[in-house]
């Protein structure tokens, strides 16, 4: 049973009750079946397909008895679909960053901030769940499943109200077998070590988030002072409302997929378009069948005693693949219809109009619409942690017909001002937009200034005094037009 946030305060301030808890719950939660399933999708992740890599071949002796296959040909072929799919999806919803309404904003958030929110969507997808922590002035990603690169994290959640309000980042050193805790709370941190064949101790005593540290050659690192934020820094984010790991319902696809890819290319090696019919040979088993196929691909020849009628005939063979072609084609569309994403083979050999293409992007814009309010959600909760009030947008990486789409725009470029126009060309991102926006309106206040100034009596034609007579000009008539 996974452990709360009431649980840990159940254990009070005792620290070796809560080195204890500590422990406990990164076990509690590394046996637990949410984690299996993350630790599984972690591996789809990273190129491997767990099922097909556990498969063995067998062979069978006349008296039943198995034997690993070492002799046919046992391809494990991988198509790294899930990685594809978690890629699209975020890339189609974050490839051109967030975008806010004020100009400080993101330089609050850090030169890092959309870099770190890809990748905190793509461990949602994949996890289920991402975590992201504001460390003073960035922010880190924690994943549920710890991988062989990077920790784990157990949440607390309260069980009254649901959120998430405390949490423990856990790693080990393999080459050393020490492991390092780290105990996130409303007031602060702790962090903890196990070093091999020793109980678990405080190696950091609790800390605030926000810490004024003094640094000297004689006494080293000194917290001077230190505060908190708000509210608890550590703020989760989703991949959907079912909060599952996206690989829940298409892994058995991918597992099918990559039998019958994996099957086809066995067949093909092992018969190389020829099959054997072995003459008055009742008395072997699967085993020396298999041997005697071994030495036919290796040596090309085999001896066999004819005296008794016995013999090996060649035959030739035509692999039957049609079926295996037309299965890999049904799974590959089932795959992409059920993640719902485009795929581009389709959308490339179809009409290529901006009404056909919207239209072949429709339920992966209903999906990542959807993945995107789970974003707008975590960016909302750690705006409130700063006191940020903003908005984000995004402009989502749609493969369009360019020109068609900006033929519509300028036919109706009568009725909208430049701003609308620039929104809606399909080139162009938002922070370009209001680059281009800046640029006009510094060259609107340039060219107002300049006529007004000259027309002025009594200016200097020197341009002295152009400045501030310009600045003063250009303000009443922008003014007036406002």
């Amino acid at each position: 049973m996974l452990r709360t946030y009431q649980d840990l305060l159940a254990v009070g301030e005792n620290e070796k009750d809560r080195m204890e808890f500590v422990r406990g719950a990164v076990q509690d939660h590394t046996s637990s079946d949410d984690y299996k399933i993350a630790a599984a999708a972690e591996a789809y992740y990273a190129k491997h397909n767990l099922t097909i890599e556990k498969f063995q071949k067998f062979l069978y002796k006349a008296n039943g008895q198995a034997y690993p296959d070492l002799f046919s040909a046992n391809y494990k072929l991988k198509t790294l679909f899930f990685r594809r799919f978690v890629i699209q999806q975020v890339q189609y919803v974050l490839s051109n960053g967030v975008t806010f309404e004020q100009d400080g904003t993101k330089e609050r958030l850090g030169e890092t901030f959309d870099s770190r929110l890809s990748q905190m969507a793509k461990k949602a997808m994949v996890d289920k769940v991402a975590f992201g922590f504001w460390n003073y002035d960035h922010l880190e990603v924690f994943s549920y499943a710890d991988t062989p690169n990077e920790p784990g994290f157990v949440p607390l959640y309260d069980q009254d109200d649901g959120f998430l309000k405390a949490g423990i980042r856990y790693w080990s050193l393999e080459e050393t077998q020490t492991k390092r805790y780290t105990l996130y709370e409303l007031d602060g941190y702790t962090e903890y070590i196990q070093r091999k064949g020793e109980d678990i101790q405080v190696s950091q005593d609790k800390r605030p988030y926000r810490q004024t540290i003094r640094r000297s050659e004689v006494d080293g690192e000194t917290v001077e002072s230190g505060d908190n934020y708000p509210g608890f820094p550590i703020i989760p984010m989703y991949a959907n409302d079912l909060r599952q790991s996206e690989l829940v319902g298409i892994r058995e696809s991918i597992d099918c997929y990559d039998f019958v890819k994996s099957g086809l290319a066995n067949e093909i090696d092992d018969s190389s378009g020829i099959y054997w019919v072995l003459k008055n040979s009742g008395g072997m088993d699967d085993v020396d069948i298999a041997r005697f196929l071994d030495r036919m691909r290796t040596l090309r020849a085999a001896t066999v005693d004819s005296d008794d009628g016995g013999g090996a005939e060649a035959h030739t063979l035509d692999v039957p693949y049609q079926a295996r072609e037309a299965m890999l084609t049904r799974l590959r569309s089932d795959l992409y219809e059920d993640f719902q994403l485009v795929d581009m083979d389709k959308i490339m050999s179809g009409n290529l109009t901006a009404t056909a293409i919207r239209m072949g992007y429709q339920s992966q814009d209903d999906k990542c619409g959807d993945f995107e309010y789970y974003i707008r959600d975590f960016i909302g909760k750690l705006l409130a942690l700063l006191d940020i009030d903003d908005t984000p947008s995004f402009q989502w990486n749609r493969i369009a017909n360019q020109l068609e789409e900006t033929q519509m725009v300028m036919t109706a470029a009568t009725y909208l001002d430049s701003e609308a126009i620039l929104r809606h060309l399909p080139w162009l991102t938002n922070d370009e937009v209001d680059d281009i926006l800046e640029r006009k309106d510094a060259e609107a206040m340039d060219r107002l200034g300049v006529t007004n100034n000259a027309n002025r009596p009594g200016a200097p034609v020197d341009g002295s005094g152009t400045g501030t007579a310009g600045t003063e000009n250009s303000e009443g008539l922008l003014g007036s037009l406002g």
